[in-house]
Order: C-alpha cells, then structure tokens, then sequence
C-alpha cells in the first residue's frame, strides 16, 4: 500500500522512535518509518540514541529523510531542548507522537503495586507525554496548525493487574481530550490510539523474558486471546492509524480515542 505524499511537508517529531531488542518490530520505530515513507522529516526520538539512530539509518536505507535526537522525557530540561533543536534544524513541528511507555518493575494489583513503580510509571508514561506536549504548543499555536498523537492502551478501559500502567493510560486518554479542546481554536488536533494485545518485542520478547519463557510460548498464548482472527496486531498496525490520525485526511477529527485491538475491547466493554 502507498502512503507517499500524505505527510509531504511536515517535520514530524516521534518520541520513542527506537525499541526494545526483538524479532519484530515495535509502534514507535514503524511509525517513523512509515511517517518517513509518507513524506514527513521525521526526528526520531529516544533515550538511547543508538536504537534512534539505528530507526534512522533504516529510514535513510529506503531514501528517505529523519535524523536522531537523544532525549529523556522524563527531564523538562531534555524536552525544551529537544523542541528547540527541532525548531532550529527543521523550522517547524507539525506533528508530536507520544510513545514513551513502561510497565512492571513492581506495578501488580492496586494491594500489591510499590509506590515506586507507581511513580516512575505515571513520570514515564503520563508525565512524559504532558511534557512534550507542553513545550510543542507554543510553537504549534503561532503556526495555527498541528497534529499531537497519544499512544494509550486498551489497558486504559480494563485490567486489574497493573494499577499504574492502567492510572496512566487512562490519564492519557482524558489528556487527550483536554489538549483537543483547549486547543481545537488553534487549529491544533489531539488523538490517541489505544493499541490492545501487540506482536513487538517490549510487550512479547520483554513478557517473555520477565516471566521466565520463550517467546513461541507467549506469542501464541496472546494470540489466542485476539477475538479477531486469534492473532494479535503488529507495529505496522499502530503506525497506519498513527499516519491516519496525523494526516490531513483526520483534518476534522480531535479528542478521540482509536482503538485498533482486533475487537478485544468490544469484549471489554
């Protein structure tokens, strides 16, 4: 499927664009190569520049533009000047994607989660993507235009086994909406997509590793949950609604939250 030409123009700034190693591929390093392949100026972003580097060197392998910035959005210091290296370099932001998320390392049931995993989450998750989008709508506002993508989870509308990753993707979700509507004046857009059980290496290579099994095993126990088809979706999955949602094609669409889980949250309810 051809995606060339629809974010032609448009610098595109994709907050963890690395990944965790693995045999597949994770939403953040799919949505800067698809953002690429659609004609953004893709700044790929991580903590570990390596792994944003290695993104960029697969975008410039298809002959495509990005480059890579190391930034912890964990630090406003890191995410001022990660903004104002971007509005140096490429004059613009038009897009912002949230993609920085954890799990584990003590998050459980809400009698068993540590304070400490349930503060680091919501700063990584939830914080993190209030940062950035904080320091990139002063300059989105002056333009008038922009487009702010959230990636949240189908774990923000069910679960009971991690309290803190759900709090924070259900605090993505309502800010969300917050940004649509205070800021909907400005031309600015704000929506989030609520991935549920996906084929990349955090979620199967790093449950697989955290619970002491291969990821064959793994895979295919997730697989068996997807009411759709019984198998779970990919990166690419995540990406497609992401360029949707970034596009001008999504021109009239803000404060949503777009679920692409293969019906499981249907079954939530």
């Amino acid at each position: 499927m051809s995606v060339a030409g629809r974010l032609q123009g448009k610098v595109a700034l994709v907050c963890g664009a690395g990944q965790t190693p693995g045999e597949t591929i994770g939403n953040g390093r799919a949505m800067a190569l698809l953002f690429a392949r659609a004609g953004a100026r893709v700044i790929a972003v991580d903590r570990d520049l390596d792994r944003a580097e290695e993104t960029v060197a697969m975008i410039g392998g298809e002959g495509n533009h990005a480059s890579a910035v190391r930034c912890d959005v964990t630090d406003s210091f890191d995410c001022v000047g990660l903004v104002q290296q971007a509005l140096g370099a490429e004059g613009q932001i038009d897009i912002l994607v949230n993609n920085v998320g954890i799990g584990g390392g003590g998050d459980g049931p809400a009698h068993l989660a540590s304070e400490e995993a349930v503060e680091r989450i919501l700063d990584v998750n939830l914080k993190a993507a209030w940062r950035m989008i904080r320091h990139v709508l002063p300059p989105m506002r002056e333009r008038g235009q922009g487009s702010i993508v959230n990636i949240s989870s189908l774990a923000s509308f069910g679960g009971s086994n991690m309290v803190a990753y759900e709090m924070s993707k259900a605090g993505m979700n309502r800010l969300t909406t917050s940004v649509a509507i205070g800021n909907a004046k400005y031309g600015i857009r704000c929506n989030a997509i609520a991935p549920g059980l996906m084929d990349t290496p955090m979620a199967v290579s790093g449950g697989a590793a955290a619970r002491g099994l291969d990821t064959a095993t793994v895979r295919a126990e997730r697989n068996r949950t997807v009411p759709l088809n019984r198998t779970m979706g990919t990166g690419w999955d995540t990406a497609h609604a992401a360029l949707f949602l970034a596009s001008d094609e999504a021109r009239f669409i803000t404060g949503a939250i777009l679920p692409v889980d293969g019906g499981a949250g249907v079954r939530v309810g």
